[in-house]
C-alpha cells in the first residue's frame, strides 16, 4: 500500500470503531482511535496473514496486551475481510462474537484473549518462544498502552525477551501519555521509554505514531537491526489521534459515546476521508 492508501485506512478504522462505540453507547475511544495508524500498517504489509485462513500455522500474531482497543482491532479486522462489517455492530452485545475485550475464542483473526493490562508482553513470549522451538516463521507483535508499561509484570517479560534472544519478537506501545487516571506524567512518570528497553537489551526506537508511513519505515528498521534481539516500536502519539474533538478532551480513556459525539467525531473523519 502507499502512504496515502495507509491513511486511507486507518481513517476507515477510526470511522467504524467510531460507529460501533456509538451503538454501544461508550467506550475506550481514546485508546482505539490513537492506534489505527499502527493498526493500518500491521495489517497491510507488515504481518503474514491470510483471512481467509486466519488460523494458519505459520501467520504472523498479534497480542493486543491493550485489550480494551479491541473495537479498533475488530474494526481492522472486518476491513481487511475477517468477518462480516455488520458484526461490528453486535459490539459488547448478548451472543456476540466481539466481546469489550480481545477472545480468540470469539473472534477471527484474534490470535490472544487479552485485557488483563500487563500480561500480554509475557504471553507473546511465550508465541514467540514456541515458534522458536517448533522452527516456524512466525513473528509476534505485542501492542501494548504506556499506562501499562507501570506494571512490573512487562519488565519481567522485557528480561525473559533478551534472555533468550526473541528476535521474532516486536513489542509497540502506545505512547499517547494518557491513562485513565490522568495522564502518565501524572500517575507514574514513565521518563525515556526508548532508552529503558534498550537498557533491557531491547533493540528500540521512537517514531511518531499518527503517521503509517514512518511507521512503516520503522517496522522495515527493525527487520534489518535488531539482530538476535527482541525490538520495541515506541508510538509517540496522542490519545484519541485523528479526531480533534477528543484528542482536545482532558479525559478520553472511557466515554459516554452519544449520537452527537459520534457524530460531530464522524464529521471530521468524513473530511479526511474527501481529502484522501
Amino acid at each position: 500500500m502507499t502512504g496515502k492508501e495507509l491513511k486511507a485506512f486507518a481513517n476507515e478504522v477510526r470511522i467504524a470503531t467510531v460507529k460501533c462505540l456509538e451503538k454501544r453507547g461508550f467506550g475506550h475511544i481514546g485508546g482505539c482511535l490513537s492506534i489505527a495508524d499502527v493498526l493500518a500498517v500491521l495489517y497491510n504489509g507488515e504481518m503474514k496473514i491470510d483471512p481467509k485462513d486466519p488460523g494458519k500455522k505459520d501467520r504472523d500474531m498479534l497480542v493486543v496486551s491493550k485489550g480494551h482497543a479491541g473495537p479498533a482491532v475488530f474494526a481492522a479486522l472486518a476491513l481487511k475481510g475477517y468477518f462480516p462489517i455488520d458484526w461490528l455492530d453486535t459490539l459488547c452485545e448478548g451472543g456476540t462474537r466481539l466481546p469489550s475485550h480481545c477472545d480468540r475464542l470469539r473472534t477471527p483473526g484474534i490470535d490472544a484473549s487479552t485485557g488483563s493490562l500487563g500480561q500480554g508482553l509475557s504471553l507473546a513470549n511465550g508465541l514467540a518462544q514456541g515458534a522458536k522451538l517448533k522452527k516456524l516463521p512466525n513473528r509476534i507483535y505485542c501492542l501494548m498502552g504506556d499506562g501499562e508499561i507501570q506494571e512490573g509484570q512487562i519488565w519481567e517479560a522485557a528480561m525473559y525477551a533478551h534472555q533468550y534472544k526473541l528476535n521474532n519478537l516486536v513489542g509497540i506501545v502506545d505512547w499517547n501519555k494518557k491513562q485513565i487516571d490522568g495522564t502518565t506524567d501524572e500517575c507514574m512518570s514513565l521518563l525515556d521509554i526508548e532508552d529503558k528497553f534498550r537498557s533491557f537489551g531491547w533493540y528500540a526506537l521512537t517514531v511518531k505514531g499518527n503517521d503509517p508511513e514512518a511507521i512503516r519505515d520503522a517496522f522495515s528498521n527493525v527487520r534489518e537491526n535488531q539482530g538476535d534481539k527482541p525490538a520495541m516500536i515506541v508510538l509517540d502519539g496522542t490519545k484519541g489521534s485523528g479526531v480533534k474533538c477528543i484528542e482536545e478532551m482532558v479525559f478520553n480513556h472511557m466515554i459516554p459515546v452519544d449520537r452527537e459525539l459520534a457524530d460531530k467525531c464522524l464529521a471530521e473523519l468524513e473530511e479526511v476521508k474527501a481529502s484522501l
